[in-house]
């Protein structure tokens, strides 16, 4: 949390809090790793116009639409398109890095939503967006980190495997053969959670013929 000697500290430096309603968003960022929102700040009953104020008196950076950070925050942008996207999950090629099942670094950030959801905002910050139905968007959600070890959604091996398959292209086939391997030869893996998720995202067959193959 925020002393009184630091919030004194900023002021003299000309950066500090002028109001009660600055000093709350400033504990609002303090407690979320260094981000606060604009919905937040909403929800607060504290006007919007705050963040702007904040923002030109350096007191607070704009990183996205609608999404603040503290001037010491290390920017993550994984994190950040999390508060930002709510109901996003990071999946596929994003995934697989995130697990550690590949060495070759996203180009673009990758993003499951559940159907219905407007992927305008997220295509515009240039994520990969997808959508899921209903019934699968939520099979296999957990809690990562970040490479920056913030907290961020995204699906669970065995479902990001399955994802994989499911929309792999030839540029992938490769990417898609070293996961498998490293997965069939995990302490961790989960064959019947694997199966269970192939039979209905209906890519069985597929994953059946790579288990076969390798296990």
């Amino acid at each position: 949390m925020l002393n009184s000697d630091i919030i004194f500290s900023m002021k003299v430096q000309g950066v500090g809090p002028n109001t009660d309603d600055e000093i709350d968003i400033l504990h609002m960022a303090k407690a979320q790793n260094g981000i606060v929102t604009s919905n937040q700040v909403t929800e607060a009953g504290i006007p919007r116009r705050c963040l702007g104020s904040m923002v030109r008196s350096g007191m607070l950076y704009r990183v996205a639409r609608g999404v603040y950070t503290l001037p010491e925050t290390w920017e993550d942008d994984l994190y950040i398109l999390q508060w930002q996207f709510s109901r996003g999950v990071f999946s596929n090629e994003t995934a697989l890095y995130l697990h550690g099942m590949t060495d070759r670094t996203p180009l673009r950030y990758t993003m499951t939503f559940p159907y219905g959801y407007n992927t305008g905002n997220a295509r515009k910050r240039g994520v990969v967006a997808k959508i899921s139905s209903g019934e699968t968007y939520p099979l296999g959600i957990m809690t990562l980190s970040s490479l920056s070890g913030n907290p961020i959604q995204a699906y669970d091996i065995e479902r990001t495997l399955c994802d994989m398959v499911k929309t792999r292209h030839k540029a992938d086939i490769q990417v898609v053969n070293q996961a498998m391997r490293m997965y069939a030869g995990s302490r961790d893996k989960d064959i019947a959670r694997l199966m269970d998720y192939a039979d209905r995202l209906r890519v069985k067959p597929k994953i059946l013929t790579y288990m076969e193959i390798l296990l």
